[in-house]
């Protein structure tokens, strides 16, 4: 659950990040609500506000890659605001659920498609841009956290996944993990992939080897 203190801070952030828009305070409030709710419906272990606020932080970090830092931003409020861990359009319905709060902020129609298509593209990991870029890189820097931080990242993942096997669950995750350790680079910014790659390729060999551990 939120305290009020780690809520006040994100509706500062969320203030912030509307700012260029000349939105109304009593919309914007509304809004928030909206969003906090849909990000504290049950089931919910990682893909919570503390993990928006988490990649928040981090496109702060990268924004000077940026090209539109507040559509990124917003992008990065909303790209897990559908989450069901047994569905496979979670990132389809998060961009239409984007889409109609927008509308409701009277957002431009051009900003909304781009904030829609930075959402799709974390379906697959992929970037066409410099902003998706710095999405992805956000929402994936959790993969270079010390050890302690990502073990419990990876514990609140098999939370979300409760409802599968230990076997399906540790073949499903293994295969995930193997997928990003495949890619040529992990990271697409510079900043990320200098200072991070090497420590997330080691998360992720390490989880796969205590995933296999617990398989024998």
């Amino acid at each position: 659950m939120l305290t009020n203190t780690i809520t006040d801070v994100l509706f500062h952030l969320w203030l912030q990040t509307f700012q260029p828009f000349k939105i109304s305070p009593l919309k914007l409030k509304t809004g928030f609500k909206k969003l906090v709710q849909a990000y504290s419906s049950a089931g919910r272990y990682y893909h919570t506000l503390q993990h928006v606020h988490y990649v928040l932080v981090k496109v702060r970090y990268l924004q000077a890659y940026t090209q539109d830092l507040s559509l990124v931003e917003i992008a990065a409020w909303f790209h897990d605001v559908i989450y069901d861990s047994q569905a496979q359009d979670n990132e389809e319905k998060s961009a239409n659920y984007a889409s109609d709060l927008l509308n409701n902020l009277d957002i431009p129609n051009s900003c909304i498609t781009t904030v829609q298509r930075l959402i799709l593209n974390t379906k697959h990991h992929q970037a066409d841009d410099f902003d998706s870029q710095v999405l992805l890189d956000a929402d994936l820097a959790i993969l270079a956290a010390e050890a302690v931080d990502y073990q419990e990242y990876a514990n609140a993942i098999r939370q979300e996944y409760a409802w599968v096997s230990d076997d399906e669950y540790i073949k499903g995750r293994t295969k995930v993990l193997e997928k990003f350790l495949q890619r040529q680079r992990i990271y697409f910014t510079p900043l990320m992939y200098d200072k991070s790659e090497q420590l997330a390729r080691a998360n992720l060999q390490m989880e796969i080897k205590i995933l296999n551990d617990i398989h024998v």
